[in-house]
């Protein structure tokens, strides 16, 4: 158990002391306390600060931790909100999957971050000891990023480093690239299904979201055409390598399309590369705006994903006007990111370690996709994984007709397994039932054991 959990624990036991005390009351010392719950002073300390921020407890400096007085008050009335708030952007049931993970106890078979022993961590430990020993660390950095580290990002695309915007993680790109490219009310065009981040990221931006449907080789383009066709969108968000959920790539021929597309609809299409190096067979396709000499595609990576989750860093890439003006509003949002990140990133995709991480992170994604997809075919019958993807960390699975993926997700959840619902992943409703499992974030014996536990679940 953390100390944070075991400080809570401690809170509440200590709250049930309080509910039965009266006002004025003086608590133990911490060193009893410590003594009584078998519990270091810092945790106790900690337990202790929980309940004064309740204003449960006042502590007086010298004298020791007093149970407060227990003063009515006044119940808050926030009708008024509801009246002077807009309906609401964002679907709020979409938005609170995005960053939920559960418990450290649960198996984590759907999150989109790698396993802590997947992550480069001892050489971050290192580059972020020295980073904060540098004098830049510490400095403005230009609102577009660093030079430096705008280089590096750009080469990997074949771009000028003045095409390249230091952006805060692959999210904030795709918020901060929808809100710019596009005006609120006006169409963006997802394939279907899709990332739940950048159906909350358009729903942020205020644009309307039309589907189009996409299979093992990416967007359906005679659907696209017609979508484009039907609603005059000007922007579409596509994932060409690895798509989350499914791990589908854009294949060759397609890729030729879509540019042709947004050639003929003067449309813009938003690049999500957060799977450029997440690769597991073979090499992963190029970057689409590597094929786009005339400023169609907006490219999103991130650091995020293959790196560390913490890391909060990414990189948009924009030709022409469009980045010009995604440059010029970055002070909108902020002045910067925080130098300090932009130096840690800048020495790992520098560091000799990079290649090696990734040459590893490829074995070790190998192995737990394997493990997944062998174990999902033995011990559930019923789950039709729709094609093992070749890079990437999901893996997306069809069920029967007529199951409820919101009440197998809860009971799984109830068990200590997280599993993706299909149902967050489509715009509009799911044609089928579909889980999304993801290979990265658990340990070989952890994908198994969790499958075991759904086969308990799922008939």
């Amino acid at each position: 158990m953390s100390n944070d959990n075991r400080a809570s624990e401690i809170a509440a036991l200590l709250h049930e002391r309080i509910a039965a005390a009266h006002a004025g009351e003086k608590l133990p010392g911490v060193r009893e306390l410590s003594k009584s719950f078998q519990a270091s002073a810092a945790t106790v300390s900690a337990a202790l600060s929980e309940l004064s921020a309740q204003g449960l407890v006042r502590a007086e400096p010298g004298r020791g931790t007093f149970v407060a007085e227990r003063g009515r008050l006044t119940e808050p009335d926030f009708a008024w909100q509801s009246q002077a708030l807009d309906p609401a952007r964002v679907d709020a049931d979409r938005a609170s999957r995005l960053g939920g993970y559960g418990t450290p106890e649960h198996i984590q078979l759907s999150w989109g971050y790698l396993a802590p022993e997947l992550l480069p961590s001892d050489e971050l430990h290192r580059i972020g000891s020295r980073a904060a020993k540098s004098n830049r660390a510490w400095m403005m950095t230009p609102p577009a990023g660093s030079p430096e580290l705008r280089r590096v990002f750009a080469a990997e695309y074949r771009a000028d480093p003045g095409d390249a915007l230091i952006v805060s993680g692959g999210q904030q790109g795709l918020v901060f690239t929808m809100r710019t490219l596009a005006e609120p009310g006006s169409t963006v065009i997802t394939e279907s299904p899709s990332y739940p981040g950048a159906i909350v990221a358009a729903q942020s931006a205020g644009l309307t979201i039309a589907s189009v449907p996409a299979d093992k080789d990416g967007i359906i383009v005679e659907r696209l055409a017609d979508a484009l066709e039907r609603t005059r969108a000007r922007v579409v968000y596509l994932q060409p390598s690895y798509a989350n959920p499914t791990g589908a790539v854009l294949s060759q021929e397609r890729r030729a399309q879509v540019l042709e597309l947004a050639a003929q609809h003067g449309a813009f299409i938003i690049e999500d590369d957060w799977a450029r190096h997440l690769g597991i067979d073979g090499r992963t396709p190029p970057p689409l705006i590597t094929e786009d000499p005339n400023g169609h595609v907006v490219t999103v990576t991130t650091l995020s994903k293959p790196a560390s989750p913490g890391l909060r860093l990414g990189a948009v890439i924009a030709r022409g006007p469009a980045g010009d003006r995604l440059r010029s509003s970055r002070t909108a949002d902020d002045l910067c990111v925080a130098p300090m990140v932009q130096e840690i990133a800048m020495s790992l995709l520098t560091s000799s370690v990079w290649p090696r991480h990734l040459k590893r992170l490829r074995t070790e994604l190998a192995e737990r996709r394997d493990i997944l997809a062998a174990t999902i075919r033995q011990t559930l019958p019923s789950v039709r994984i729709q094609s093992v993807p070749s890079g990437g960390i999901h893996l997306w699975a069809r069920l029967p007709h007529g199951v409820d993926t919101r009440q197998i997700s809860a009971d799984a959840y109830a068990a200590g397994v997280l599993v993706g619902d299909g149902r967050h992943f489509f715009v509009d409703e799911p044609p089928a039932p579909f889980l999304r499992f993801s290979y990265g974030a658990a340990a070989p014996a952890q994908i198994s054991q969790g499958i075991r536990q759904l086969s308990r679940i799922i008939t």
